[in-house]
């Protein structure tokens, strides 16, 4: 596949006329830091995307900037919802479409709810996934949100020091 004309994220933001810059990888980043330096960014201009499930098979996405963690019990209090886990890579593509590593708040396969921490509208420009391991992209946070609808609500974890 090639990560500058087969992601539906991509066509779908050619649809919508929103501005983006197409962030090309030589290999694929195993880490937050080490996506960061590949597409040239600070960890926090970068959206990390976790799958969460409950125990009825229910399905959440829950986005952090990217030097934080989820929280999953502040998802699940937002959402009502019993105990909730990380979904499987299985799972991940299964629900999502998406690889793990690769799942953007955009053009999920499933509908759910998408929680965004509002840490993510500190920064200006930020970074989403492609859809592919090999491209991210770039864009305006507000159009990001515009686009996704996301519930605003602070789901990250706090650091146990200071």
């Amino acid at each position: 596949m090639n990560p500058n004309r087969d992601s539906q994220v991509l066509e779908f933001l050619r649809q919508q006329q929103v501005p983006y810059r197409l962030l090309l990888q030589q290999e694929a980043a195993v880490t937050i830091a080490a996506a960061a330096i590949l597409r040239g960014v600070r960890p926090a201009q970068m959206v990390k995307c976790i799958l969460l499930r409950d125990m009825r098979e229910r399905y959440a996405l829950a986005c952090v900037p990217g030097d934080l963690s989820v929280d999953p019990k502040k998802v699940r209090s937002y959402l009502g919802w019993k105990r909730m886990t990380c979904a499987t890579r299985d799972q991940v593509l299964q629900v999502t479409g998406y690889a793990v590593g690769a799942v953007p708040p955009l053009q999920l396969k499933t509908p759910m709810p998408i929680l965004f921490d509002p840490k993510i509208t500190q920064e200006p420009e930020i970074t989403i996934s492609s859809g592919h391991l090999y491209a991210s992209i770039a864009m305006q946070v507000n159009d990001l949100v515009q686009l996704v609808q996301p519930s605003l609500i602070s789901i990250h974890r706090e650091p146990l020091f200071d």
